[in-house]
């Protein structure tokens, strides 16, 4: 009796690890993708040109990320709309953020002023 009730606990804990294992490697893969993300956007705010692929890889080796330009729309026309998505392949599915922000455009900046 005490060899079985042992086992069970032992599965159990086996069970609890993997878990807390798999939500340790999503929270991860999650913060990795935050982070890329947000250094995009900086980039393109600061510089207006993005970080180069090779950096990307460089510093989150497994982390993609795409970036889409578009015109504002309704009150926030004569703005652009950056929208940055990052995205790692873990299992059983890939993890993915999407972080936005509205920029002045260049015509729209007043002689000597700088973009925010």
């Amino acid at each position: 009796m005490a060899i079985t009730l042992v086992s069970l606990i032992m599965a159990g804990l086996g069970i609890t690890v993997i878990g807390f294992a798999r939500f340790n490697r999503y929270q991860w893969a999650r913060q990795q993708c935050i982070a890329a993300a947000q250094a995009q956007l900086d980039s393109l705010t600061a510089t207006d040109q993005p970080f180069s692929h090779e950096d990307i890889q460089r510093l989150w080796p497994d982390v993609t990320v795409k970036v889409d330009r578009s015109a504002g729309e309704g009150q926030w026309e004569g703005l652009e709309l950056l929208q940055v998505q990052a995205s790692v392949d873990t299992h059983p599915r890939p993890t993915t953020v999407r972080l936005a922000r509205y920029l002045l455009t260049k015509p729209h900046l007043e002689e000597g002023e700088q973009s925010p």
